[in-house]
């Protein structure tokens, strides 16, 4: 069982963050998914037809992370959060990209709510993830990337397990080791909010669509939250 940690600076920096944590076990990521390809073809035909936008910088859930991210010396506008470049990727082509059903069910989860989301195929990880400020000694390969090593510079907030860094920015990018596949059976997937005061609500009807698109092609789904007063969670 993997534990997922917030670092207690990172909870007193970000006070009000809330993560769900959605761990899904005996996934069967080569049937077809309907209910996904529902939910990305309905995002697609509602862009298209003019009814809803995707959450773009100007949005508070989307600033408030642009806000983060120069805190911790990233630029934004250059190394964007996951659901920012999403939501502008679909905002620009009218559609989203196809990976396999695991991955495509939280982008349409991310982009829908406008809330970051990533996922780690556990049988990858080593040992506990925590989520905390890297000290610059850290070591990252790109998801697409298998031959690049990259290292975080010190006071990034990145997610870390024993071995290397699993996310880098916080949701900007994830690792090549841990991606999930189609082959994937057993996978954490992570949605967040740096504002629980106010998004709490959106997270948990997220993390619950998220369980409900997983539920019919998986063995079993749990839904966790990690926050200030609890801080970590098992996977």
């Amino acid at each position: 069982m993997t534990s997922f940690r917030i670092a207690p600076a990172v909870a007193d920096a970000f006070p009000d963050t809330l993560i769900a944590l959605v761990t899904a076990t005996g996934i069967r990521g080569h049937e077809p998914w309907p209910h996904t390809a529902t939910a990305l073809t309905e995002l697609e035909r509602q862009l298209a037809d003019g009814t809803w936008q995707p959450a773009d910088e100007t949005d508070p859930r989307i600033e408030a992370w642009h806000t983060a991210y120069r805190s911790f010396g990233t630029n934004p506008r250059r190394v964007r959060p996951s659901v920012d470049a999403l939501g502008r990727r679909l905002a620009k082509k009218g559609t989203l990209p196809r990976i396999n059903p695991a991955v495509d069910s939280y982008n349409a989860v991310s982009v829908r709510h406008g809330l970051p989301a990533g996922a780690f195929d556990l049988d990858r990880v080593t040992g506990d993830v925590d989520i905390r400020y890297a000290d610059g000694t850290e070591s990252f390969t790109p998801l697409g990337e298998p031959d690049t090593v990259e290292h975080p510079k010190a006071g990034e907030i990145i997610y870390a397990d024993t071995t290397d860094v699993l996310t880098r920015h916080w949701n900007h990018r994830d690792a090549h080791r841990t991606r999930v596949t189609e082959d994937s059976t057993h996978v954490a997937f992570v949605l967040e909010t740096l504002h629980a005061t106010r998004d709490g609500g959106l997270l948990k009807a997220a993390a619950d669509e998220l369980a409900g698109l997983l539920a019919p092609h998986a063995d079993r789904t749990t839904v966790h939250y990690l926050d200030s007063a609890q801080p970590h969670a098992s996977a």
